[in-house]
């Protein structure tokens, strides 16, 4: 199966799959990607006609690798629905809710090979996404997801989790999560690592609030995230502001690597004062390929 070709994963737009308004203005903007939500967005009696609504908008785009849909979960018994009324209109990727581990994303890459062959779609082309911390049990197994097939990115979520959990409370007085969810987000971060996707930071509610928001992106990007999931237009501007590295990170990063290519050899090298290493030099690497 063919290694999934780099991407673009700053900014991750939701928009509710049975609104045909909302899937085009996010489509119409600036988000790396689009999700076009068929699961929590879409209430159980308007699933079959959200599905006929974005197979159709799907069908009616040219841009169709940055158009995701994000299907129902597989522990819910519509996964077969969705995709039998999506893939005939070759979405980019999928999004798979409440994902438990390994298994489910090789349960949907056999779902997905049976659809790519039926719809002469390049086998193994269609990308995953996976949300890894919706459930208790999927909390365990966010470092199972090595080697899984079609996976580019792994994110977390706090509400699914918080309902599963009872948890009336997500955040602490000073706006930060409570340990809990602070540790879900640490377990996608080391889980996406681990397997070598990208991790992507969960959605900010209070979309009104963008300072807030800049805030948070750059901190979760300094700590390793990606991108941020989205839920209105207007946060996307902030997400891939805070995810594109700066002129001043580009030059310093180029800095290291000549100042390491000038010293062939050496496990350490100085520079401004202070003595770099070699995952200094690793870091300014992956920051330029990053930019790239």
């Amino acid at each position: 199966m063919p290694t999934p070709a780099p991407f673009k994963a700053r900014s991750w737009l939701f928009a509710p799959g049975d609104s045909e308004k909302k899937m085009g203005k996010a489509a119409d903007g600036d988000a790396d990607i689009v999700l076009l939500d068929l699961e929590d967005s879409v209430m159980p009696e308007n699933k079959g006609a959200a599905r006929e609504l974005v197979a159709g908008f799907l069908s009616s785009r040219e841009d169709r690798e940055r158009l995701w849909v994000r299907v129902n979960p597989l522990s819910g018994g519509e996964t077969a629905a969705d995709l039998a009324a999506i893939m005939p209109a070759r979405p980019g990727g999928l999004l798979l809710p409440k994902a438990e581990g390994r298994g489910d994303v090789e349960t949907l890459d056999q779902m997905l090979t049976e659809h790519e062959a039926k719809n002469g779609i390049a086998a193994g082309s269609t990308k995953v996404a996976a949300l890894v911390t919706e459930t208790a049990k999927a909390m365990f197994h966010t470092g199972d997801y090595a080697g899984a097939p079609r996976l580019v990115a792994m994110s977390w979520g706090a509400e699914d989790l918080s309902s599963a959990l009872g948890a009336r409370i997500q955040f602490q007085p000073n706006g930060a999560y409570m340990p809990t969810f602070e540790l879900a987000r640490s377990l996608c971060l080391l889980g996406a690592a681990a397997a070598s996707v990208a991790p992507i930071e969960t959605i900010q509610s209070d979309f009104r609030d963008l300072d807030g928001l800049r805030e948070r992106a750059l901190m979760v990007r300094s700590q390793g995230y990606r991108g941020m999931l989205a839920i209105h237009p207007a946060q996307v501007p902030i997400i891939n502001e805070a995810f594109t590295p700066s002129a001043e990170e580009l030059s310093e990063a180029r800095a290291i690597i000549a100042a390491f290519d000038a010293n062939p050899g050496a496990g350490t090298v100085g520079l401004n004062g202070a003595m770099l290493d070699r995952p200094h030099l690793e870091l300014a690497r992956a920051l330029l390929a990053s930019a790239e």
